[in-house]
């Protein structure tokens, strides 16, 4: 709720500030806008709900986008070079997991290798080169509506539905939750913490490939420099909607209010032109501020009372 506040407050203050933020087109860019990060943020909940981080997001948006345009360059059916680039981010997802649970790598050092090898597998698969061309009825992936909303919307509202109902009411949800909390105990109460984690990292693995689809329809084109500091702004979306880095808290919806704040932010400054490197100055100032009230919300909590 406090993250809901936050977004209130600063749609007011943008409203005051510039009048053209609240008009309709106005605002459904800025949820449009809030798609790719909102998508892509949904795994990093996972992973960082889990104690852990994933720092190859973007890197496999890159891999998955360049090995579509690979798929279909090659003539095969637009439906299967879906999935070829779907299974190729959750493979990437499953071997940061294996190397997480069964090497024992710190989650920053294991996704921090697998940010470098998917982006240099997406340069060498593409020569460095973007690749163009896709047919129109895969551009509406990005460009199409359904009763007037924009696809990707909802797309991104259905995955987030989902991913509520996983995290409250599956067995993975309830898991994820109790890795992040503590993990010793977790696994001492029987659960097999390596295959859940190894599951939560292959999620993340799987949206990025999805978000790498919907970046190639809204772009026409796939690219191997895509999706750089897409992890960063990732992250940024899950702490502001209040998912604590150590695991153990958080929600999806906080991260789509935490997603939509980004966005909300990134718009208004523009439409104040607020200069871009000031706006990397005002989302990071964001970000600690967001991490400072967490770590104060959790003191105050562990005080012991009476």
């Amino acid at each position: 709720m406090g993250t809901l506040g936050g977004l209130v407050i600063l749609c007011t203050g943008l409203w005051i500030a510039t009048p053209h933020f609240v008009t309709a087109s106005n605002l459904v860019n800025v949820v449009q806008q809030s798609t790719i990060i909102g998508v892509i943020a949904v795994g990093m909940t996972f992973v960082i709900l889990t104690g852990g981080i994933d720092l190859s997001v973007g890197s496999i948006v890159a891999l998955a986008g360049i090995t579509f345009g690979t798929l279909v360059q090659a003539n095969v059916p637009l439906p299967l070079a879906a999935a070829g680039a779907l299974i190729a981010g959750t493979l990437c997802g499953a071997v940061n997991g294996a190397l997480v649970t069964i090497g024992r790598l710190p989650p920053f050092i294991a996704t921090l290798g697998m940010m470098s090898v998917a982006r240099g597998i997406a340069l060498m698969l593409s020569d460095g080169r973007p690749i163009s061309g896709f047919p129109a009825g895969f551009r509406s992936l990005a460009t199409g509506t359904v009763a007037g909303i924009p696809a990707p919307v909802i797309i991104m509202l259905a995955l987030y539905g989902a991913a509520h109902f996983v995290l409250t009411r599956v067995r993975l949800g309830r898991y994820t939750y109790a890795i992040g909390g503590n993990e010793e105990a977790t696994a001492l109460s029987g659960v097999n913490v390596r295959a859940y984690k190894t599951i939560v990292y292959c999620i993340s693995g799987f949206v990025s490939a999805l978000t790498s689809l919907l970046l190639v329809a809204r772009l026409n084109s796939a690219q191997p420099i895509a999706g750089i500091s897409y992890e960063l702004d990732a992250i940024a979306a899950v702490v502001i909607g209040g998912t604590s880095l150590l695991g153990g808290s958080g929600s999806v919806v906080g991260t789509l209010i935490g997603a939509l704040i980004m966005s909300v932010l990134r718009n208004g400054l523009n439409l104040l032109g607020v200069s871009s490197y000031v706006q990397q100055v005002a989302i990071g100032t964001v970000i600690v501020v967001a991490v400072l009230v967490d770590m104060a919300l959790r003191q105050r909590a562990s005080l012991p009372t009476g």
